[in-house]
């Protein structure tokens, strides 16, 4: 793996945040979406190898709780451990704000994420039932947590 590099996104950024986006998923985040959570001050990051965009994230802080709201890593870029990577990255950022403990939702359907999560020591901790938009109606979450603290 290449080393990466990582950088606040920006409204500028949204085109190429979308193509990842797109790229990775069935049900992919509008661009109103990311331009909310920019505007809101979360914490929203690209990732780079070299100079080519492989990967964003974005995650949610406050009263000690983080929320990670969107990991991507391009699907031409994936296997890389870029994920792996952008995950430390973002929980980093959540330290920095004072975080304790991070919250995620995953897919049921998505096992190579919630591996990713598991070996980043996150953990289930419950399930949402029909959380997300599928392609035959709607699909389980499963809601996983993380501590921070060291």
């Amino acid at each position: 793996m290449s080393e990466l590099s990582f950088r606040r996104m920006q409204e500028s950024d949204l085109d190429a945040v979308l193509a990842v986006e797109f790229a990775a998923f069935s049900h992919p985040w509008t661009r109103g979406i990311f331009l909310d959570c920019i505007q809101s001050g979360h914490e929203c990051w690209l990732a780079f190898s070299g100079r080519q965009q492989v990967g964003h994230g974005v995650l949610s802080a406050a009263a000690s709780e983080s929320h990670l709201l969107n990991l991507t890593v391009k699907p031409e870029s994936q296997g890389n451990g870029y994920g792996y990577a952008l995950l430390d990255h973002l929980m980093a950022q959540a330290r920095v704000r004072d975080a304790e403990e991070a919250f995620l939702e995953v897919r049921a359907s998505n096992q190579t994420a919630a591996r990713l999560y598991e070996r980043y020591g996150f953990n289930e901790i419950g399930r949402r039932r029909n959380y997300y938009p599928a392609v035959g109606g709607r699909e389980d979450a499963l809601v996983m947590a993380c501590s921070l603290i060291d």
